[in-house]
């Protein structure tokens, strides 16, 4: 893929065997949705950053869907929701050179008007299902192409602050208690932060600060 300029796109009509973050699967109906990668060549991303690139795909996704729906957020670390529903998941995968990423292949996919879901993905939902219409796949395409476009554009000008401070205005529950739970079991807590290091900062009831990798704690 060496050949292809940064931000070119890889898209497929239908997949038989998705593939999530650790294992998980995504499931999507022929010519029904946007199953796309995306090739990224970072230019100023340090190895020890590498949330940043998340944050920004994140941010590209749900900038994409706003033009189309209300209440689209990130649930950490990059999943896309509509309310409580997830609309969208991201894979990355990283390339790194000494201390320097160099290559980041984004794979999104994007449930549009699918209707019927059969997989054991817990909450699985499409704008068709949110809005009540079919949607133009292509024009949403042609969206999020562009909006790639200016807001890796912004990642390659060393906006990690206001990057980062945009994903964490996006953030899903943030500002109100929900449960969650970790290997110690089920307790209520409010998000506090993410780290630029992609930790999840949660605050309990009790005002103990507890951080998390991911998959150290999951949402109820």
């Amino acid at each position: 893929m060496e050949s292809l300029a940064s931000g070119s796109i890889v898209l497929a009509d239908f997949q038989t065997a998705g593939r999530g973050v650790s294992g998980s699967s995504w499931e999507s109906e022929e010519s029904k949705n946007l199953i796309f990668s995306v090739l990224y060549y970072p230019e100023n991303v340090p190895a020890n950053r590498p949330f940043v690139i998340a944050e920004m795909a994140s941010l590209c996704v749900k900038y994409t869907l706003d033009k189309y729906l209300r209440d689209v957020t990130i649930k950490w670390p990059n999943d896309i929701y509509c309310r409580d529903n997830k609309i969208s998941g991201i894979l990355i995968e990283n390339t790194l050179f000494q201390e320097k990423i160099t290559q980041s292949i984004i794979g999104i996919g994007i449930n549009i008007n699918q209707t019927s879901f059969h997989s054991d993905a817990p909450n699985p939902v499409s704008m068709m299902q949110v809005a009540g219409v079919e949607f133009d796949r292509m024009a949403i395409m042609n969206d999020f192409r562009q909006i790639f476009k200016e807001q890796s554009e912004r990642l390659n000008d060393l906006y990690f602050v206001s990057m980062h401070n945009d994903y964490l205005e996006a953030i899903y529950r943030k500002n109100k208690c929900y449960s969650y739970r970790d290997i110690y079991g089920v307790f209520e807590a409010i998000i506090r932060d993410v780290e630029p290091t992609g930790h999840l900062v949660l605050e309990r009831k009790d005002g103990k600060i507890s951080r998390y990798a991911f998959k150290e704690v999951s949402f109820i």
